[in-house]
């Protein structure tokens, strides 16, 4: 595994991860292991490439927390907690909209089978779908070519309700 620093706007985000391209004003691009541990640097990394795409904090934070919650379910159910497998990580911006895209190698789920538990059930857990598609304005699961699932979550800079609204007129 190759150790590198990347230095945007003062801030050091260390990946120790398989592979990260340098940022760019357009694309991040990174490749990590199932380890719980990758996950705060990818949260890093993706947080300052929102902000640095003019998104607000607090959405910067709910694609974040979106992104968390996704890697999570692919380490849990993909790879059955198998610490050493592959997720590759690419993150777009185009216009005002930002993309996600995870893809893994492990377990397919049935697209039927991904979904929240009743929010009247309280307990921990089961919450990650539901966080996601809070939000995060749009969140697809598609079966990859080779195995695995490849799972695309956009958000906008316009906050959804804006967009309702304006829909609504």
């Amino acid at each position: 595994m190759a150790e590198k620093k990347v230095r945007k706007t003062g801030i050091a985000i260390d990946c120790v991860s398989t592979f990260m391209s340098e940022p760019s004003d357009k694309s991040l691009r990174m490749k990590i292991l199932s380890h719980p541990g990758e996950l705060g640097k990818v949260r890093d990394a993706v947080e300052l490439f929102a902000l640095k795409s003019g998104f607000d904090e607090k959405s910067a934070g709910d694609m974040v927390l979106a992104l968390d919650e996704a890697l999570t379910n692919i380490i849990r159910h993909a790879y059955n907690g198998a610490d050493d497998q592959p997720i590759e990580i690419e993150v777009t911006r185009q216009d005002e909209k930002l993309s996600i895209v995870l893809r893994d190698y492990g377990c397919v789920e049935e697209r039927s089978h991904i979904r929240s538990r009743d929010l009247d059930d309280v307990r921990p857990g089961g919450l990650g779908v539901y966080i996601m598609n809070e939000c995060m304005d749009s969140v697809e699961y598609v079966h990859a070519k080779g195995g695995g699932t490849r799972l695309t979550m956009k958000k906008s800079t316009t906050p959804k309700r804006s967009r309702e609204k304006k829909n609504d007129e």
